[in-house]
């Protein structure tokens, strides 16, 4: 009778042993004495399959990478292989060119200090270019934590196989606008939107009476992909759509690898990966499938007027990383569009200052004949907690950043960064309460500075001498004395040597710990706004150790 009961009720005992059984699934313990208990995180193996590959493919010719190439994808290889950064960085830089600057990273014989630089660096990097991290340290990626580096490889492939579709790489993209659609209207679509509508376009001119809506149902008898690839090829590939014939799904899933290979398209997904409609993997394979043969005429959009398209700037590129690192759901892809539903600008008053929003001043699901005014309505109310918390709102009302007004719509976003910034560094202070403002930053490089016996000086974020990024690079070694290689830096009389200063500059901060989303051109350009944020993100490194003193010897 016991048995009978404990069978039926147990629901725990089921749950666990559904979710063992399932296919494809990995599970592992808690991998810190505080989660090895009772704590599963499940992973998919698939997942490992395809990011091993991809890695294997993208860094082949990496004579860095040589000694962990090539990554077994049914082993544990990628773990492993992934513990003392160099995989990451480089992925890094796979994704987004150019993020990490290639001095920075240890490399050869490393010891325990240098594993912890390098991971410092991926994880840093990472967030500059919209990774969320939150719960993952370096810490985490040396000890292999299968979840946690899956997790980290998957944004940053992701981010690096969507980037590109936008309207500037591909002009040819307007083939793809709706009846009556404006370019306007098309650009705030998501990536993965896009590529549903590219999918559709490709399949409308093979005749094969095919549409999606989706990367998990609609693909998984391959009739799509088989069609789309046929579409996209090389005319002499002698890609074929024979595999819609095959009756077996896998069998039929199979044979269109087969054919996407003949465009070295073969990645990311398994035959059973289609059959399942693995979303993620589906995604990143019809990405490369876009970024490898979009098959766009750009010669047929002369009838397109393209005039008004304005590509997004740096500045607003680094907004956009600096707001999805803040782990914002969903997440942002177009900055003004993105932001005109008040949402997530709430979501970054949060994080700034918990409790912050009355959520009951919050619509969040809109009604369909009120979407415009109960939108102006949330952003109306975001200008308002903007004000409370002393911003400089001086003409912007929830109008302009439902519009979309660029510059207004900036000013808030990066009041909202600096004040994340001033309060991470606020509750790290050595006086409890004390706010921290843009004069002591100041105050604090230069007696940083005098006292590591550095040169340098700034009298302001403003100051022309910042170009050349010397101040950065002293204050960066006065943190962590012996760290700078300053036969690496370059005297800053020309354009291109200040430019390589300000990319190691960067790099470095963020190698010690600071996490800086400012780009290289700010310093060369002395962009003081950016600049501040340099500054305040090496003093926040700065003081964290002297907070974690505090903190223990109140504890004691």
């Amino acid at each position: 009778m016991y048995a009978m009961i404990k069978d039926r009720y147990d629901l725990g005992s089921k749950f666990k042993k559904l979710i063992a059984a399932r296919d494809g699934l990995d599970n592992y313990g808690g991998m810190s004495s505080m989660s090895a208990e009772g704590t599963t995180h499940t992973v998919r193996k698939e997942e490992q399959v395809a990011f091993s590959n991809w890695i294997n493919r993208n860094l082949s010719g990496d004579p860095d990478c040589i000694r962990y190439l090539p990554l077994n994808p049914e082993t544990r290889d990628l773990y492993m292989k992934c513990y003392d950064g160099i995989l990451f960085c480089k992925m890094i830089n796979i994704s987004q060119s150019g993020t990490i600057d290639e001095r920075t990273i240890n490399k050869g014989k490393l010891n325990v200090y240098q594993i912890r630089e390098n991971l410092t660096l991926a994880v840093n990097s990472a967030q500059s270019i919209g990774c969320n991290i939150v719960n993952i340290g370096p810490e985490d990626l040396q000890a292999g934590k299968p979840h946690l580096v899956l997790g980290l490889l998957w944004q940053i492939i992701r981010i690096g196989l969507l980037s590109d579709i936008n309207l500037h790489d591909h002009p040819g993209l307007v083939l793809l606008l709706g009846e009556n659609e404006s370019i306007e209207e098309f650009m705030k679509l998501s990536p993965e939107e896009m590529l549903i509508r590219w999918v559709n376009y490709h399949l409308a001119r093979s005749n094969c009476g095919r549409r999606i809506a989706n990367f998990t149902s609609d693909i998984q008898d391959s009739i799509a992909y088989i069609h789309l690839i046929h579409q996209i090829s090389p005319r002499d590939a002698g890609v074929t759509t024979a595999a819609e014939h095959e009756l077996d799904l896998h069998m039929r899933a199979e044979r269109m690898l087969q054919e996407a290979d003949k465009i070295n398209c073969r990645n990311f997904v398994s035959p059973n990966d289609v059959v399942q409609g693995n979303y993620k993997l589906n995604l990143a394979f019809v990405a490369d499938l876009f970024n490898s043969h979009p098959g766009l005429d750009n010669a047929a959009i002369g009838e397109f007027d393209l005039g008004d398209f304005q590509e997004e700037t740096r500045e607003e590129k680094m907004y956009r990383n600096w707001i999805n690192s803040m782990g914002v759901n969903p997440g942002v892809y177009h900055l003004y569009s993105d932001l005109s539903d008040g949402l997530v600008i709430f979501q970054l008053y949060e994080t700034i200052r918990p409790g912050s929003v009355d959520w009951n001043y919050v619509i969040k699901e809109f009604h369909r004949m009120r979407i415009m005014m109960e939108k102006i309505e949330n952003c109306n109310y975001a200008v308002k907690l903007g004000k409370q918390s002393r911003f400089s709102l001086v003409g912007i009302d929830g109008k302009d950043i439902y519009d979309g007004n660029p510059t207004l719509t900036l000013a808030l976003v990066w009041q909202l960064m600096r004040a994340y910034t001033l309060s991470v560094l606020s509750k790290l202070a050595v006086h409890d309460d004390h706010i921290i403002a843009e004069k002591e930053i100041v105050e604090w490089a230069n007696d940083k500075l005098a006292s590591a016996g550095k040169k340098s000086r700034i009298h302001g974020f403003n100051d022309q001498s910042i170009a050349d990024s010397k101040a950065i690079i002293d204050l960066v070694d006065a943190c962590k004395p012996g760290s700078v290689k300053y036969d690496l830096v370059k005297a800053g009389h020309t354009q291109q040597e200040r430019l390589d200063n300000a990319k190691y500059a960067i790099s470095m901060a963020r190698k010690i710990g600071a996490r800086v989303y400012a780009l290289p051109d700010d310093i060369v350009e002395v962009k003081a706004k950016m600049v501040m944020t340099i500054f305040a993100c090496i003093m926040i490194k700065d003081f964290q150790p002297q907070a974690a003193r505090k903190d223990s010897v109140l504890k004691n």
